[in-house]
């Protein structure tokens, strides 16, 4: 029993207690495209078919919709609704950054000044100690600093500052989550329409010939060649004159206004680029063959005046009598093809898309193809739609200026398609056939969407029709070439007759001019014609008949008239087709008519009550036709006396085309037997009745129904589709209407129901047929949608016999025993499902009970399940309605029955298409609630106990099936997966129509089914997550969950409910209670049904550690976010005590996260180490655990040290599965709102409560959210804004593909970047672009985005890093307090300044920075001793920040900054009496803070300085103590460390004098350990923000050498480095490491070595950071050995955790060396000289550059230019082009020179030896060359004989990688080498090429012919041949030059081999087209080898001479003069 308190209720109702019914049903009536909708002719009595389909096309749509799902303001504000303006109401935020980036551009506007480059040794300007603090003016100070007040007050005054102007929901900052994650929904399928396809409109402006002399007339029609096919009905338009309309006037009775038209609007369903309009021109007929009647148009011109103007007027009069005389009789006279390809521009590959799948009813366009397919599409000028007319193009005109000729005996279709594959082919047609010469101009255009005044085929007007426009547009019926599957929606019921051919030869000689005259007739006499004969142009809109065009004199013409009839829709045996052939007589004979008769054909239009269509061939009759010949066919018509007299004794000779377009008449036997049988049982018939050629009688009516709906599935798919939704409406009729026949009792509801199955199995698989996301066919989603509605019953109609009384089985069908035997796992399941299941008693949430329970009437809690249902039937007559008959069957009922008794396929069928079972039954069940008024009876009665067993049962197997399926291999659980959308679905529909305890059952049912069948757990926990995530989504889901019953706020209440004994007047539970309400209980989940079980799917998937598990943990949380975010915007909660209430239901998460806290992203790793992308998912698993260890996060928090180690310090060893950023985010957004609405009393009672290892978590928790919400500044605001991501998403897609399929290095580099490239499939995977992993996606992103939409982001981002973290400060005053009364508050303190701390490292707003400051200054006058005793490293970080913000720009934050400061001063003071650790690390802070921040301001930190000095001055307390005189002390310190910016500022713009600069003033603070490492820290620092990765990393070991050299100095363990020296073989420059000796330092001097790096962590921290970033750089042999330092370390601390990491980093250090070892690439070297005074300290100094690989001279020569360009002014700074020394005298002494020489690593053969890897040869140089070309003349370049070369070697003064990007040139070296020499060193070159080249794996054929070429190729310039000639032509006379020669022959001799060895390798590589290629190749290198033959192999006598003795100094002479080596040294200056 329980009670509820008033506020409960309330509570309950206001969440929209539960409506009487969610679900509504509604009518709405159809869209019609029309006027008036499209009916058969009126006062005719249809039959019932066609009646039926009739009212199939008009009735309303039947609609179920949800009452309150997404009620508008809810969706309104989750989606845009009021989003949109919810922007305004939040406060700006102003971070510091942002209002910096509005003030630099004005500083930088000016000029720079010059001195960048003034002497930086120290002579400078002033130094800053002269400058006074005391000149400054002090900012203003806080009040009340130094009044004493408690500190209880004080946490008072915090906490309500904190509390006002709060933003109330949280999720509406919070970007909306990913479409991926989204829950699933159902999308409303499309509503039925009428199908229309690529719609083209075609306008006819104009038609003339040469000369007007004569009425012509146009009709056009689309054909597809390649289908040989015409695929439009013909457009007849008529062009003439009002003068040659005139001539016509007696033979056109009226003209109709729809006769008129110019213009048509063609519809194409499968574009391809074979379709032609093709134009054919009729005249009137005349005498004369085509030819003759042409022949004026072709020799006379009009423009030729004179004789022709006689002739034309002769011409013109002719016309007019014959048009007179012969006026409605017409003959062919030209045609003209016009090819509409480049409007259907389907290229290939758009062909076959078409090809593979009909395009109609498929789906929108990326859906079924790959995504770069789709891009394929959407570049070519196919428009989205897939539709093949290109959007983009424009209307065009076209003009056709020559017509071909018709030919009187090649007139049909075939010769049609003949002529016009001809004509494609070539345009040989022109000259076969005669052409006439005319214009006709046309306009093509895309059709828009609507057409203002345009009529349907049937002459319908379509909306909108303007009354008064005169020229309407037709619209002209498509016959598509393939089947086109849309249901019919339209009546539309349409003949075309096509006459085709007629051979008369054999008759007699009066039948020469032929025409056929073609009448539909309703009876034999000639009244009988019926005016349904559609007109032509310029004439009445209906005919009854139509004459066909006559060729002159041909006894057998071929006819291409196309008439078109519109059916009546009542036709009877007596309809047919009468055609009479008469012969034309074109000379006016005297007396004679114009017409003879020729004979009668005629086609009965039914054929056994069947419309018949087809090609016939039928005899001609030659005499008048006798009665009743109609009922017969012409072929069989029966022996008549008189006799028939019959052409060609009774043979065919008319051939004929009949064609229906009907959505009346199936055109398909079993369809069309079906409906027969179906209204035979409708309505009285007369038995026999007849179906197509068998009659059936009443006996065998049933056998025969049931026959025809089995075989319904063998039926076309077309027609099957066509009349789907009248078929599907017969079939449930017939599965609930009682029949009876002859006198039996007929059931076809098993019959009908299996049909219904094979139907949506044959739709399903259909490759042609469409299907939504969830794999639903959509033709059967929107029929349920929109056009089922229950099966109206009609009364028995008994045929034959009385109707006799039935017996009452259930539903009316076959007995239950039949159905019992169908298996007995279902007995079993139904007997369960009956039987009492273990309900906990409080879990009934039946609606009544709630009801009950919140009227505090009493609810017996213990019922059993038998009685939640009404013992009766459900027939039981509510007072309502009216008794029914017995005899009625529901049908969800019947279809529930048939779904559980079916078995075998259509079992397996039923299960596999679930969806549209569950969808039928859920929207019968609604109309029968809707129809029953039942709604005001409990749900419990609505329904019968057997139809909820059957849904007990239905939804155990779907269970099972899914399960089976999982278990199968992988390609079914895809299946499942919609199976298990589709189950989820039913059952939240069921919520809103059944019992809700019922429901819940099944749920529970459902998911012990599932964990009991499937072991593998990321699969179980991905299902029963999509299944609760739907029903979550439900609109009651708050009421669903008793979220009011909770636990702490229920009063106490007599008996012991539920909620009283876990109330708080039970103190003896309390503690423990409170501690149960943050887990997952087992009372919780009974008591809260829905999100108990949600919390054990998310707590089951955190805890799994099984592969595949991340997907699901992002599913898992993005659910419950998703939730969270509804409750949120909810206008339903906005009440603070219905949040405090809706929290309490949440609790339980808390203790969900808590335990996940290893698994979360570490953001130290993701978003400040902005140098490293992190991957996909799958990479971020191990990434997180990677980051989780690296000691320091390089950018901007040197004092994270701590904060990685301690995340893991309170947990147990166990590997975890990490989640990713964004799922991180989603969980730590919920944790937040679960705290900011959760009762704030409660969560501090629950903390005082916890043991202090949860208290850690709960801190790294926050740690965690600190860095998750930290604002990301304006470009980068998170994705809130989803529209636009939405528009963008798939133009990023293809810009991201194209990046990263881009070559060059920009590919590369993206490559590098791309996330997860290593397993690309990812744009399957929809590619999501997350902010961590790509830096240039910004840019993309912000091309979408207006400014105004950017500034709304951002404020919309900055206030939820504001209210984020301001919940963040609100739970660590929750700690503070909660733990002033606990001991351990030390550990704790230690863990609430690491997270304060962090926070202020964030970009804050000065909102947050405010209360943040204030907390800290309460925490430091609270536990000050403690916090300057306990937590050294977190004061150090607390100085460095509070530091960090006194530089601030913004005062508010400046004075709060400054106020905290001086408090840790006074109170560090005042607990030890002096503050020299406090003083030592605000110094140290100072020095890193100026090295590192680009936007430190040293203004703003002078003034903090000095009202830090008037604090010290006003307070008065501290007068008498030496406190401030040593802060004053300080101050000046500090002030001096200041002057060091004001120089570094100087060189900002200069990167390598910075680093020069950083570099000295690390130098000078050799003798202050501490501050030197800063200072490297500081250049570490800034070489990784321009990616100098690996100078960073030297930076960092030289950090490390100078710990390892002070650790040696203290202790003396083995493990350890010894100083500086064990660190050579990483870099021999860090020697310079080990001045630091015993006499500058004494390591026990109080604040020296005192940072936290000076330990062995640190050690370890900077080594394994420098791995790191040695990784990030490439040098992947370095890692190896900085590991082999830290490894003793770590095993002698037994870390082995870390050893693992370490082992897998070294694993994959040694990977990258095996696999990219020649890719890699290392810098690239520069040797840059400077002359000129403007240089100051830099004239005549040279360097060496290191810049990034692949920089190509003229990128640095530019990148120096520009800048001492914009130093000294671009006028005065000049680049030396070449390499030759310089000479100063002849330089200009104002300007300044730089000269820059691309140099190459130079080593000694010996050096050659040690250096053996590509990685040696580039590590470690210390010595570069570079070759200057010359000749003795002067010129640079000459002949070969006399070209020289220069080769300069430069010594610098350290190694390279070092510290510095550049270093100074110590020595230089120079070696000429003569002709031969160079000679020499050629072809050295070349043969190493060809070498290389031939050796190369895998072989290179290009490259190898690249090689090849220059080598054997006949025309290279200077080639190999040349230099030959030169010099082994002759031998030379100079011995001194015999070596050479014999060195040079001995070159050319392997280079002659190594060729040799190219053309045979080549000739393996080459494919078959390169054949002649290599014959060239190979004829080239025999002429070399022939030519160089003679000189290779003469020898010089002399050098082979035996040698008696040995002359030395001859040899050493020979020596010396093959080097000449001038050595010069650098002038002594340097």
């Amino acid at each position: 029993m329980t009670h509820l308190n008033s506020l409960d209720v309330q509570l309950a109702q206001d969440l929209g207690d539960f409506t009487d019914d969610d679900l509504d049903v509604v009518f709405t009536p159809k869209e019609c495209r029309t006027l008036q909708p499209s009916l058969p002719e009126e006062g005719v009595e249809l039959d019932p078919h066609v009646r039926d389909c009739v009212q199939t096309y008009i009735r309303e749509w039947l609609i179920v919709n949800r009452k309150n799902q997404g009620s508008p303001e809810i969706c309104g504000f989750k989606k845009t609704g009021s989003r949109k303006d919810f922007h305004k109401t939040l406060p700006k935020q102003t971070f510091e950054s942002e209002t910096l980036e509005c003030s630099e551009p004005d500083a930088q506007a000016g000029p720079r000044h010059l001195n960048v480059l003034c002497d930086v040794s120290g002579k400078g300007p002033v130094t800053a100690c002269d400058f006074d603090l005391r000149s400054l003016q002090p900012d203003k100070r806080l009040e009340n600093l130094l009044e004493q007040v408690s500190a209880e007050d004080f946490e008072k005054q915090n906490e309500e500052a904190r509390r006002t102007n709060r933003q109330a929901e949280l999720f509406a900052l919070y970007p909306s989550v990913d479409e991926e994650d989204a829950v699933e929904i159902r999308p409303v399928p499309e509503c039925p329409k009428e199908h229309l396809g690529n719609r083209i409109l075609v306008k006819l402006l104009t038609l003339k010939f040469e000369i007007e002399i004569e009425p012509l007339f146009a009709s056009i029609a689309l054909y597809d060649v390649k289908e040989r096919k015409k695929i439009s009905e013909n457009f007849h338009c008529d062009l003439n004159s009002d003068q040659f309309k005139g001539f016509l006037r007696a033979h056109t009775p009226s003209v109709a206004a729809s006769s008129q038209a110019r213009s048509a609007v063609f519809s194409v369903t499968y574009p391809s680029s074979d379709i032609y309009l093709v134009v054919k021109i009729e005249k009137v007929l005349q005498q004369g063959e085509i030819g003759d009647c042409a022949e004026p148009y072709l020799v006379i011109k009009e423009s030729d005046g004179g004789k022709s103007k006689e002739k034309i007027e002769k011409l013109k009069l002719q016309a007019e009598s014959f048009c007179q005389r012969l006026g409605k009789y017409r003959m062919p006279f030209a045609w003209a093809p016009i090819s509409l390809s480049s409007f259907f521009n389907v290229s290939t590959l758009e062909r076959e898309v078409t090809d593979v799948d009909s395009v109609v009813g498929r789906s929108s366009v990326g859906e079924r193809r790959t995504l770069a397919q789709s891009r394929r599409l959407s570049e070519r000028a196919l428009s989205l739609e897939e539709n093949g007319v290109g959007s983009n193009f424009k209307t065009s005109t076209l003009s056709v200026s020559s017509f071909f000729k018709q030919e009187g005996d090649r007139l049909s279709d075939e010769d049609l398609f003949k002529f016009l594959a001809d004509y494609k082919r070539s345009s040989s047609l022109q000259r076969r056939v005669k052409s006439i010469p005319g214009l006709l101009r046309l306009e093509i255009s895309t059709a828009p969407e609507t057409i203002n005044c345009c009529l349907t085929p049937e002459m319908l007007p379509v909306k909108p029709f303007p009354e008064n426009r005169t020229r309407p547009h037709k619209e002209i019926l498509e016959f598509p070439t393939r089947e086109v599957y849309v249901p019919h929606t339209v009546y539309r019921n349409l003949l075309y007759v096509y006459p085709q051919r007629l051979n008369f030869v054999n008759k007699l000689a009066s039948a020469r001019n032929i025409t056929i005259k073609i009448q539909f007739m309703c009876g034999e006499d000639a009244s009988s014609a019926m005016p349904v004969i559609f007109g032509k142009s310029s004439g009445p809109e209906f005919l009854q008949e139509v004459y066909t065009a006559v060729t002159y004199h041909n006894k057998s013409p071929d006819f291409y008239e196309e008439v078109k009839i519109k059916l009546p829709a009542k036709l009877t045996v007596n309809h047919h087709l009468l055609f009479t052939f008469y012969h034309i007589s074109c000379q006016q004979k005297q007396g004679a008519s114009v017409e003879t008769l020729l004979g009668y054909s005629w086609l009965p239009i039914l054929l056994n009550e069947r419309l018949q269509t087809g090609s016939y061939c039928l005899p001609v009759a030659l005499e008048k036709l006798p009665p009743n010949y109609s009922m017969h066919s012409a072929e069989k018509v029966p022996l008549q006396n008189p006799p028939i007299k019959w052409a060609e004794g009774h043979k065919g000779v008319f051939n004929i085309e009949v064609q229906a377009v009907s959505s009346v008449h199936t055109q398909d036997n079993h369809l069309e037997k079906f409906f027969t049988l179906c209204h035979s049982l409708e309505s009285q018939v007369t038995f026999p009745i007849r179906v197509l050629d068998q009659k059936i009688s009443e006996m065998a009516l049933e056998h025969e129904l049931k026959l025809s709906i089995i075989c319904l599935n063998s039926s076309r798919l077309e027609p099957l589709v066509l009349f789907l939704h009248l078929v599907l409406d017969k079939l449930f009729q017939l599965s609930v209407q009682p029949m009876v026949i002859a006198g039996q009792t007929a059931n076809f509801s098993q019959f009908a129901f299996e049909s219904v199955v094979a139907i949506a199995n044959s739709l399903h698989n259909s490759k042609d047929l469409s299907k939504d996301q969830h794999g639903r066919n959509c033709l059967l989603a929107s029929y349920v949608h929109y056009v089922f509605r229950l099966p109206e019953l009609q009364r028995d109609v008994p045929k034959s016999g009385a109707p006799t009384a039935l017996p009452d089985p259930r539903y009316h069908t076959y007995g239950r025993t039949s159905a019992a035997a169908v298996s007995s796992k279902l007995l079993q399941a139904r007997v369960m499902s009956s039987s009492n299941p273990d309900l906990a008693g409080t879990h009934s949430a039946a609606d009544e009970e709630v009801k009950n329970v919140m009227s505090s009437k009493i609810a017996d809690r213990n019922c059993s399940r038998m009685s939640y249902y009404c013992s009766g039937n459900s027939d039981v007559p509510s007072s309502t309605t009216a008794p029914r008959p017995a005899s009625k069957k529901h049908f969800h009922e019947e279809l529930a029955l048939q779904m559980v008794v079916s078995t075998g396929m259509v079992r397996e069928t039923v299960f596999k298409y679930a969806w549209f079972f569950f969808e039928l039954l859920v929207k019968s069940m609604a109309q029968h609630v809707h129809n029953m008024d039942k709604r005001d009876s409990f749900r419990r009665t609505r329904f019968s106990d057997r139809f909820m067993d059957d849904i007990t049962t239905i939804v155990n197997v779907v269970t099972s099936e899914i399960a089976a399926l999982l278990v199968k291999p992988q390609k079914e659980n895809e299946q499942a997966e919609k199976m298990n959308i589709s189950l989820a679905f039913f059952l939240y529909d069921l919520l809103s129509l059944m019992d809700r305890g019922f429901v819940f059952n099944l749920i529970r049912h459902y998911c012990n089914q599932l964990s009991a069948k499937l072991n593998n757990l990321p699969t179980l926990i991905s299902m029963r997550l999509e299944f609760l995530r739907i029903l979550c989504s439900h609109e009651h889901y708050l009421n669903l969950n008793l979220f009011f019953m909770n636990a702490d706020t229920a009063p106490t209440s007599p008996c012991p409910s539920i909620s009283s004994q876990n109330s708080s007047s039970c103190s003896s539970f309390q503690d423990q209670k409170i501690a149960s309400m943050f887990d997952l209980t087992s009372e919780y989940r009974q008591q809260h049904f829905l999100t108990g079980l949600l919390f054990t799917e998310l707590a089951a998937a955190l805890d799994a550690e099984v592969e595949g598990i991340s997907k699901v943990q992002r599913k898992a949380v993005s659910a419950i976010h998703s939730l969270l975010s509804s409750h949120d915007l909810d206008p339903r909660c906005v009440k603070p005590e219905v949040k405090v209430k809706i929290a309490a239901l949440y609790l339980p998460l808390v203790g969900i996260i808590l335990d996940a806290l290893p698994q979360l992203c570490d953001f130290t790793g993701v978003d400040t180490r902005r140098y490293r992308t992190s991957g996909s998912d799958e990479e971020q698993e191990g990434a997180g655990a990677i980051n989780q260890n690296v000691a320091l996060a390089i950018a901007g928090n040197n004092f994270n040290l701590k904060t990685s180690g301690i995340v893991l310090s309170s947990l147990p060893y166990k590997q975890y599965n990490m989640l990713n950023a964004d799922t991180t985010r989603n969980l730590m957004i919920c944790f937040l709102w679960i705290m900011k609405n959760a009762d704030q009393s409660l969560i501090r009672k629950w903390i005082a409560d916890l043991p202090s290892m949860q208290l850690n978590r709960i801190l790294d928790l926050l740690f965690i959210c600190v860095l998750c919400f930290e604002y990301k500044g304006k470009q980068n605001s998170d994705k809130v804004s989803t529209q636009v991501l939405q528009k963008s998403r798939d133009v990023k897609a293809r810009l991201e593909e194209a990046l990263l399929r881009g070559e060059g290095a920009r590919g590369e580099m993206m490559r590098r970047r791309a996330p997860g490239n290593d397993r690309f499939p990812g744009l399957n995977e929809n590619l999501r672009w997350k902010k961590e992993q790509t830096h240039w996606r910004q840019a993309n992103e912000k091309l979408d985005k207006t400014k105004a939409e950017l500034d709304q982001e951002a404020l919309i981002s900055g206030n939820l890093a504001t209210e984020a973290h301001l919940i963040i400060l609100d739970m660590q005053e929750n700690i503070i307090q909660a733990s002033s009364a606990l001991d351990c508050k030390d550990s704790l303190l230690g863990g609430v300044l690491r997270v304060l701390v962090n926070s202020l490292n964030c970009d804050q707003s000065t909102t947050y920075l405010t209360h943040c400051f204030a907390t800290l200054r309460a925490l430091i006058a609270k536990f000050g001793d403690l916090l300057f005793e306990e937590e050294v490293e977190q004061c150090f970080d607390l100085c460095h920040q509070v530091l960090h913000h006194c530089s601030s720009s913004m005062d508010v934050t400046r004075s709060q900054a400054c106020a905290t400061l001086y408090l840790l001063m006074r109170f560090s003071f005042g607990a030890t009496s002096n503050f020299a650790r406090v003083k030592m690390q605000v110094t140290m802070s100072l020095a890193s803070l100026v090295g590192r921040a680009p936007d430190f301001n040293e203004e703003h930190l002078r003034r903090s300085l000095r009202t830090i000095l008037a604090y010290s001055e006003e307070d008065t307390a501290m007068q008498m103590t030496p406190f401030p005189t040593q802060v004053e002390e300080l101050l000046c310190n500090l002030n001096s460390i200041l002057y060091d910016t004001v120089k570094m500022r100087e060189f900002q713009e200069d990167p390598e004098m910075l680093m020069d600069l950083m570099y000295r003033i690390a130098k000078s603070y050799q003798a202050s350990p501490d501050l030197r490492l800063t200072w490297l820290q500081n250049m570490a620092e800034k070489h990784t923000k321009k990616k100098c990765y690996t100078e960073a990393a030297m930076c960092l070991v030289h950090a490390a050498a100078l710990v390892a050299e002070y650790l040696s100095m203290l202790e003396d363990h083995s493990y350890l480095p010894v100083g500086s020296v064990s660190f050579q073989n990483i870099s021999s420059n860090v020697l310079e490491e080990s001045v630091v000796s015993d006499d500058t330092l004494s390591p026990d001097e109080d604040g020296v070595c005192a940072g936290q790096y000076f330990t062995e962590s640190g050690l370890v921290g900077l080594l394994e950071q420098a791995a790191e970033l040695f990784s990030t750089g490439g040098l992947y042999e370095t890692v190896n050995e900085v590991y082999k330092l830290v490894i003793p370390i770590l095993e002698a601390h037994r870390e082995f955790r870390k050893l693992t990491l370490t082992h897998s980093k070294l694993q994959r250090a040694f990977d990258s060396i095996v696999n990219k070892d020649h890719k890699r690439m290392f810098g690239t070297y520069f040797r840059v000289g400077f002359f000129g005074s403007k240089f100051g300290d830099l004239d005549e100094q040279e360097f060496v550059y290191k810049e990034p690989a692949i920089t190509k001279l003229p990128e640095i020569s530019h990148r120096l230019e520009a800048f001492y360009g914009q130093c000294f002014g671009a006028e005065f700074v000049e680049v030396i082009k070449d390499s030759t020394p310089v000479d100063k005298t002849k330089l200009d002494p104002n300007k300044a020179y730089i000269q820059i020489t691309f140099v190459e690593p130079y080593f000694d053969e010996y050096e050659m030896k040690d250096r053996v890897t590509y990685f040696e040869k580039n590590f470690n140089l210390r010595r570069f060359m570079y070759t200057t070309p010359f000749t003795l003349e002067g010129r640079p370049r000459g002949e070969l004989h006399e070209q020289h070369r220069r080769n300069t070697v430069l010594t610098t003064m350290h190694a390279f990688p070092y510290i510095k990007t550049r270093i100074s040139v110590i020595q230089k070296e120079e070696f000429v080498l003569t002709p031969i020499e160079v000679a020499i060193e050629d072809m050295k070159k070349k043969t190493l090429q060809l070498a290389v080249a031939i050796n190369q794996e895998p072989p290179d054929p290009k490259m190898l012919q690249m090689v090849l070429q220059g080598s054997v190729g006949a025309t290279v310039n200077q080639g190999p041949l040349e230099v030959a000639q030169v010099f082994l032509a002759e031998i030379p006379a100079d011995p001194k030059l015999y070596r050479h020669h014999n060195k040079l022959r001995l070159c050319f001799k392997e280079f002659i081999m190594r060729c040799g060895e190219a053309v045979e390798k080549n000739k393996r590589l080459i494919t078959a087209d390169q054949r002649e290629y290599q014959q060239e190749l190979k004829k080239n290198y025999s002429k070399l080898k022939e030519n160089l033959r003679p000189m290779i192999e003469r020898k010089i006598p002399e050098l082979y001479k035996p040698i008696f003795r040995v002359e030395s100094q001859k040899r050493d002479s020979f020596h010396r003069s093959s080097f000449r080596k001038c050595e010069t040294q650098l002038s002594q200056g340097s």
